[in-house]
């Protein structure tokens, strides 16, 4: 589904790469994959990208990996951590975004609410990792793979 978010995605995002430029040396990001009792995963679909993704965001100034993990899976997904979550990984973004890093974590323990973010997430879904949705973003393909199949952790996102 197109909405108009992701139609002008692509030009606000420079001014978006120029605010967090100016306002940190280094972004860095977490992403977290969420795995029920069926061993489905939850995804995300962004109101303004196309396709599936893992659910979390940016780890804002003065706030630790984890409690940007713990606040992005309760805005994005209604999702409450409830136990530590394990890292994974760690990527460079540089394709994307010079200077961006983004952070994996499992989380195989949590308690499911209303999400906290209404105009940020088109939908939610948790989905057999061996029957993803079609569009389903290339990099959380690769995350998966790495977790479910034992690949290597690739160095970049």
């Amino acid at each position: 589904m197109t909405t108009w978010r992701t139609l002008i995605e692509p030009f606000t995002r420079p001014l978006f790469f120029a605010w967090s430029r100016i306002s940190r040396g280094m972004t860095l990001g977490v992403r977290g994959v969420a795995i029920d009792a069926d061993g489905r995963v939850l995804l995300v679909k962004h109101t303004y990208l196309h396709g599936w993704w893992l659910p979390g965001g940016g780890v804002e100034r003065g706030q630790s990996c984890e409690d940007a993990l713990i606040r992005e899976m309760r805005e994005e997904a209604g999702v409450i951590i409830e136990d530590r979550p394990a890292l994974v990984s760690i990527h460079a973004n540089e394709r994307f975004f010079r200077g961006d890093h983004v952070l994996v974590y499992r989380i195989d323990r949590f308690a499911l609410t209303d999400r906290t973010s209404h105009g940020e997430i088109a939908d939610i879904g948790w989905f057999d990792v061996g029957a993803l949705p079609e569009d389903t973003h290339r990099a959380t393909r690769d995350r998966l793979t790495e977790i479910f199949c034992g690949a290597d952790p690739a160095t970049s996102w």
